[in-house]
């Protein structure tokens, strides 16, 4: 029954993709296989076209994925951040689903915010527009006027979100499950974890208390920022299903013409996105981790204000370390070095070549290192990533593919303000930075320093454990938390992930 009901689901994916005519848009895509496109021509000729269509491919395939779910629509908007891969103007009319979906009633908020916040709606706000000023996958948003006269964003989850996620990722999973039981490949990427994965961001995403939480604790991290800042929570009329926040006045990034027309400086704006990203993720180790260019606003003096903080990233020092290394070491063409961090991480399986795997990281890296962006073939590079990640049998990890997702986001970002910009080139400061200031010498001895004293004051407890032979129990104390052990596999497919520029689609066609 489950097997009939997901075949079910996939034949409606289909017939949906004919119906919007949106299978030549699917063609158009450099990353699809040609024998995609065919296959869904072949089993759904006989369904008719919907009347009245646009004529744009974009505008199509958005429709399509606006109709199929909220986790279609996800995969949407990452692709119109990607005009490298999907081509400029398939990402243009794919924009449309950052916050321009079909609406819920106004009646259907009203009853959701009095649930929420107790009381009846004029209780908490003064003003309160019926017509959302955006709609998206998950949430659509009223501009609103407090009792008490400030301008909110009101932010309130769409009615049955959860039930129909929990259909879709029900659908990936069994998907998921089918690829690792009957192929060496799906066992390899770790497809059953990557859907829990998405599962667990997702949950997170729909208790808008953590978004709040999560855009309080970003804006602490950056507060010293020049040029980038986050809006005000109002958490007295915050909830699980509804969020208020300062309202932001400006220009989204997805409207390139009208950020030219005011004269910002795109080049600028596009490097200050990436590097912000960089210094989230490096330095916090906390990130904004939903990069399309709806969620973020140019202000009147130039300042980059973010919005939507449902999807956050964290990375240990750890991971961070490596990260660091390895990205310097591509900037500074030292793929022995890059390789060498790989095998001291475990990220690559014992029993590999050292030199063979920094070859292959050159074969990839060299030609494409200075080059802008748009005259990279992503579909060649992802060829030459996959295989390189299968010869040296290295395994997804998927707590890294938020990462990876994000850091394409942000590269699809700079491109789209700026389709000359070099990706390396506007990293190489910030990763400097953290390298200077974390791995010299100078850096590690402080460190240690100050650690020493706390080392100290556990000493004694944990030469009572040693030395204790008769199960006695020692004082209490905090106990001793060793170095996180290094984990397999993923994180090689991420650094080849950002040579490539492409490595998103491994979360998206997978």
């Amino acid at each position: 029954m489950r097997m009939l009901r997901h075949l079910m689901q996939l034949f409606l994916l289909a017939a949906g993709l004919r119906r919007f005519g949106a299978i030549r848009a699917l063609a158009l895509i450099e990353l699809v296989p040609s024998w995609g496109p065919k296959l869904l021509r072949a089993t759904t000729f006989y369904i008719p076209r919907k009347r009245g269509l646009p004529e744009k491919d974009g505008e199509r395939l958005a429709l399509a994925l606006a109709a199929m779910g909220p986790a279609y629509i996800k995969l949407g908007q990452t692709l119109a951040t990607r005009p490298d891969l999907v081509g400029r103007p398939l990402a243009e009319g794919l924009t449309t689903l950052q916050d321009q979906l079909p609406p819920f009633p106004f009646t259907r908020a009203r009853a959701t915010i009095e649930a929420e916040l107790g009381g009846k709606l004029e209780d908490h706000f003064s003003e309160f527009g019926q017509e959302p000023v955006a709609a998206a996958s998950i949430a659509q948003v009223h501009k609103a006027v407090t009792t008490d006269g400030r301008t909110v964003a009101v932010k309130v989850l769409r009615p049955d979100i959860e039930r129909r996620f929990a259909r879709d990722i029900a659908l990936f999973d069994w998907l998921a499950g089918l690829a690792e039981r009957h192929t060496q490949e799906g066992r390899r990427l770790r497809m059953t974890q990557i859907v829990a994965k998405v599962r667990e961001t997702v949950r997170h995403e729909m208790d808008l208390r953590l978004e709040g939480a999560a855009a309080a604790e970003l804006a602490d991290n950056m507060g010293a920022e020049a040029g980038y800042r986050l809006p005000k929570i109002d958490w007295d009329r915050t909830g699980e299903r509804v969020l208020t926040l300062e309202w932001v006045t400006g220009i989204r990034l997805a409207d390139r013409d009208a950020l030219v027309g005011a004269g910002y400086d795109l080049e600028a704006l596009g490097e200050r996105v990436v590097q912000v990203f960089l210094k989230q993720a490096l330095r916090d180790g906390f990130f904004h981790a939903d990069l399309h260019q709806g969620n973020l606003i140019v202000e009147p003096d130039g300042t980059i204000c973010a919005i939507d903080f449902g999807i956050m990233g964290r990375l240990s020092k750890h991971e961070r370390r490596f990260l660091a290394e390895i990205l310097y070491g591509f900037i500074k063409r030292d793929y022995i070095k890059v390789a060498q961090v790989h095998f001291d991480a475990g990220y690559v399986p014992k029993g590999q070549s050292l030199e063979e795997l920094a070859q292959a990281l050159r074969s990839i890296a060299d030609p494409i290192m200075d080059l802008p962006v748009e005259e990279i073939s992503a579909g060649k590079l992802l060829a030459q990533l996959f295989a390189t990640t299968q010869r040296f049998s290295m395994q997804t990890q998927p707590q890294l593919l938020l990462l990876q997702r994000t850091m394409v986001m942000a590269e699809g970002m700079a491109l789209h303000l700026n389709p000359k910009g070099n990706m390396w080139q506007i990293s190489e400061p910030v990763i400097e930075a953290w390298i200077r200031d974390n791995l010299s010498i100078e850096a590690r001895l402080a460190d240690a320093v100050h650690m020493l004293p706390r080392l100290l004051e556990r000493l004694p407890y944990r030469l009572d454990e040693w030395l204790s032979d008769t199960g006695a129990s020692a004082p209490a104390a905090e106990p001793f938390t060793a170095p996180p052990a290094k984990t397999g596999g993923g994180f090689a497919v991420f650094t080849l992930g950002l040579i490539a520029g492409a490595a998103l689609i491994k979360i998206l066609f997978l």
